[in-house]
């Protein structure tokens, strides 16, 4: 059999090519390997069934967007629009990370490079760049694809409950330990474990981390039993690692043992060109989370958007989108409408940070709209209160935990709820994060 000539193809029961079809997907990749290598053809077999795979799915996605007829949000039909082109570059397993700017896909490309191997990788990062979406890039492009993806936010959980949360505890290990409990490196095994603000972490758990990165070994807390665990790490962090093992504060060969492979997410500031795109998807995705009708955004207002800077990256975009899509209802997003702090950066240039401000603008905007906490006008038709002091209450709620970087036991703390109360109200409106 001649290896550059292709002597046949292969088709799912339904009429498709298979590589359409994901659950057969790995089975039948398995089966062609198995019929190359009797036939002493199975790289050229594995690298077509690869290639075909991505090409097939991938111009789905691009046609799935052509379909739906969706532009960019307002009047950006050049800047922001994703073309089937842009997307047959873009890999499926990146569709959910927004943009098509140049720094964006040479970060694409980096992560293509180093997702096959099983090396740690530091993600570097301005809080809110998307870092964790680059983490779970690099995992599903993976040979452990199918395998758990496990995320533990280093700098959220105390740290006397971190250990057991990292390593899992026996029955009967501390106080409340009433049964035993595997923990994220054991539910992580043969996959992939993504450990967010590293450099958090206390040195006697850095001690502990070190241990798994050079032996893959643990004891839960408790334990005596040694758990062998085969887990990828990768970590990230927004702090200097640098500065901080000169301040004695993270151990240099621990630092060492993560920082194998670097990758540095661009913050938004340095990709604008994705701005638009960012948008337009952001406020489709409130228009249907928040049961709004907004139609896009004028030129007028991108061109606003586009020129800040964008201090809190992706997640301060997202954030200014869900306030305007709340509070603008329905109809196209103007100028006018955005923050102060997006509109004329300069007059703002002595302020607290942008995502620091959404709690006391929305405040302004109440009393704008009710002065001295009364509303002074009702149409006839009357109003729904219930529903007007929810949504108020919301976009509060949103506010404080965007502050607090979503670690929800401090938005509580600020808002003066406890945590379980919290928790519920944003489950009532069906909000995870």
């Amino acid at each position: 059999m001649s290896s550059s000539r292709r002597t046949g193809s292969l088709e799912c029961a339904n009429g498709r090519p298979f590589v359409a079809d994901a659950f057969l997907r790995t089975r039948v990749r398995r089966f062609l390997k198995r019929i190359g290598r009797e036939a002493g053809q199975v790289s050229e077999v594995a690298k077509s069934v690869y290639c075909a795979e991505e090409a097939s799915v991938i111009l789905e996605v691009a046609d799935d967007r052509g379909k739906s007829g969706s532009r960019p949000a307002g009047e950006t039909t050049g800047a922001g629009r994703e073309t089937v082109a842009t997307r047959k570059k873009i890999p499926l397993r990146f569709s959910t990370i927004i943009g098509s700017s140049p720094k964006l896909m040479a970060t694409f490309n980096t992560v293509s490079k180093l997702a096959d191997t099983d090396s740690t990788v530091l993600v570097l990062g301005e809080s809110g760049s998307g870092k964790e979406l680059f983490a779970r890039a690099i995992h599903h492009h993976s040979p452990r694809r199918n395998g758990n993806f496990v995320a533990v936010n280093c700098g959220a959980i105390p740290e006397e409950l971190l250990e057991s949360e990292l390593f899992g505890h026996e029955k009967g290990s501390f106080t409340g330990a009433i049964r035993t409990r595997v923990g994220k490196f054991e539910m992580a095994h043969e996959g992939t474990i993504f450990l967010d603000e590293i450099g958090d972490m206390s040195p006697t758990l850095q001690v502990k981390l070190l241990r798994i990165l050079q032996q893959q070994e643990f004891e839960r807390v408790g334990g005596n039993q040694v758990i062998k665990t085969d887990v990828r790490v990768l970590a990230a962090t927004n702090q200097n690692l640098e500065r901080a093992i000169r301040e004695k504060k993270f151990r240099e060969d621990l630092y060492y043992r993560l920082n194998v492979i670097p990758l540095k997410i661009p913050p938004l500031r340095e990709r604008k060109d994705d701005v638009p795109a960012l948008t337009d998807a952001f406020i489709k995705k409130f228009n249907r989370t928040r049961n709004r009708a907004v139609t896009g955004v004028s030129a007028a207002a991108i061109s606003s958007m586009t020129a800040y800077d964008w201090p809190g990256n992706v997640r301060e975009l997202e954030n200014v989108c869900e306030r305007m899509v709340v509070i603008k209802g329905e109809g196209r997003i103007e100028a006018e409408d955005l923050p102060p702090h997006v509109l004329d950066p300069g007059a703002w240039s002595d302020a607290p940070s942008p995502d620091m401000l959404l709690v006391g603008a929305l405040e302004e905007e109440a009393e704008a709209a009710a002065p001295s906490g009364r509303v002074t006008e009702i149409s006839d038709a009357g109003i729904n209160l219930k529903e007007v002091v929810e949504e108020y209450e919301m976009t509060l709620i949103l506010g404080a935990l965007e502050k607090c970087d979503w670690v929800k036991n401090k938005a509580a703390t600020l808002l003066g709820l406890n945590r379980t109360t919290l928790v519920e109200k944003l489950k009532k409106r069906g909000i995870t994060r």
